[in-house]
């Protein structure tokens, strides 16, 4: 069992590529067959497996979700009774539970084996800037 904590600092809403640093990680502790557990130690934010050659898939993917679950503020979310954090704090929640907090990649030869366009993020929910830890977890 490998264990690396990686942190994150955000600027605000959007896709953080994190796809070189759990890469290099599986590389330093190479097994012929293992599962990379990336986990996200956040309730605001989460964890995608998205496009990475396109930067236009995550402003979509990020517009899109803005569209589902607009900020607190707007009237369409009058129903929020979790406020006290600010209008972007409980659609974060939500958005958070739409997505993923753990994702599982399956490393063989320390490589992970992500299909060629395939990056892993962390999907940022909040309006300002957080340092966010994701960890990075090794069995094989």
């Amino acid at each position: 069992m490998t264990i690396q904590y990686l942190r994150v600092q955000t600027t605000g809403p959007g896709l953080y590529e994190i796809t070189r640093p759990a890469a290099n990680f599986a590389r330093e502790h190479p097994a012929s067959d293992a599962l990379l557990t990336v986990f996200v130690r956040h309730t605001s934010c989460s964890l995608v497996i998205q496009e990475n050659a396109d930067p236009d898939v995550q402003r979509d993917l990020h517009a899109f979700f803005r569209r589902l679950v607009p900020s607190g503020d707007d009237p369409s979310m009058a129903w929020l009774t979790h406020t006290t954090e600010g209008p972007d704090d409980m659609p974060a929640h939500i958005k958070a539970a739409l997505t993923q907090t753990s994702i599982g990649i399956p490393v063989a030869d320390g490589e992970l084996l992500l299909g060629t366009w395939q990056g892993v993020y962390l999907f940022e929910h909040r309006d300002r800037p957080h340092r966010r830890e994701v960890v990075l977890h090794l069995t094989g």
